[in-house]
């Protein structure tokens, strides 16, 4: 791989991640939405802007290709809706630090229902990250039960639908391409895209966006933004969302999975960093602990699966 193109992509990954990550302090600034509302605006605004890049991209054949696609699209662009759904709502109830630490066991999440759906071997390495993490996240929970926090649990369980969706999502197109590709290479969290083994997939997310507007429309109802507030949510749809999604499948051609699921952990770390510094939000020290057993076993995990992939 050609090292200047390969450092250009890899600066590319960590401004996507700056984009993800933004989501948490930007929705500590809103004046009066909340719950659904907040979902509703962020996923209407991100299907607007993909329609039109789309639209642009594709011209008619977008909406020929949704008229006709396969099962697995669709069930794709539900698993989509689930995460924009409950991304959102999760960040109304607990911490952006409890969200996104949540989140970031989805390459494990993806790698054990690989295992136990497509039968995939599992290298001893991610069991130990499998467990690790699982000790972080069970520390997390446990610590938010003895506080009584029934709130901020909630918010953790409705944050942990997000890398489940993200698992079932990556385990359904596996599965629908005949076991190709190594389910240990999956992406997690909020993150979006395609795996290189995967056909064209976009369009999925644009279905997701559409779902979660069409349903959280209702229970958002009387909607009650400011004008401040769609400001906001419209920035999160286009900028958070919509952008990062086209420029994260352009470089699933230059990186390999195993580097963009290691580079896609740095949102967690922006974004409890910006919720810090942009919200005064610190981070809880049950968290910042659980916070390190999960990143640290992702990390060990995805850099000695890239040695092992660079040795081959």
């Amino acid at each position: 791989m050609n090292g200047a193109r390969h450092a250009r992509a890899v600066a590319l990954m960590v401004v996507v991640t700056l984009l993800w990550s933004s989501a948490g302090v930007v929705s500590r600034h809103l004046q009066a939405a909340e719950g659904f509302e907040v979902t509703f605006w962020r996923s209407a605004f991100n299907a607007l802007a993909l329609v039109g890049a789309l639209g642009v991209m594709r011209g008619r054949a977008l909406w020929q290709g949704l008229r006709s696609a396969p099962p697995l699209l669709w069930i794709s662009g539900l698993c989509w809706a689930v995460m924009f759904t409950a991304f959102m709502l999760a960040l109304t109830l607990t911490s952006v630090a409890n969200v996104l630490v949540t989140m970031s066991i989805g390459p494990l999440l993806t790698a054990l229902l690989a295992r136990l759906v497509l039968h995939h071997r599992l290298p001893l390495r991610t069991w130990c990250a499998i467990s690790v993490a699982g000790v972080g996240i069970a520390w997390m929970f446990g610590q938010e039960v003895q506080a009584a926090d029934a709130r901020s649990l909630l918010g953790m369980l409705v944050a942990l639908a997000v890398p489940l969706a993200a698992a079932i999502n990556f385990t359904v197109m596996q599965h629908t391409l005949h076991g190709q590709g190594d389910p240990d290479e999956s992406l997690g969290g909020e993150m979006v895209g395609e795996t290189p083994a995967t056909p064209d997939m976009l369009p999925a997310v644009l279905i997701g966006a559409l779902l979660s507007s069409v349903v959280t429309l209702p229970l958002a109802w009387p909607l009650q933004a400011s004008g401040h507030d769609l400001i906001l949510l419209a920035g999160l749809g286009v900028f958070q969302l919509a952008v990062p999604c086209l420029l994260v499948v352009g470089l699933t051609r230059v990186l390999p999975a195993p580097e963009i699921s290691l580079l896609g952990l740095l949102e967690v770390i922006f974004g409890v960093l910006w919720a810090w510094l942009g919200a005064g939000e610190a981070p809880a020290a049950s968290a910042l602990t659980g916070g390190m057993l999960v990143l640290g076993a992702l990390v060990a995990n995805e850099l000695v699966a890239l040695k092992e992939r660079r040795g081959r």
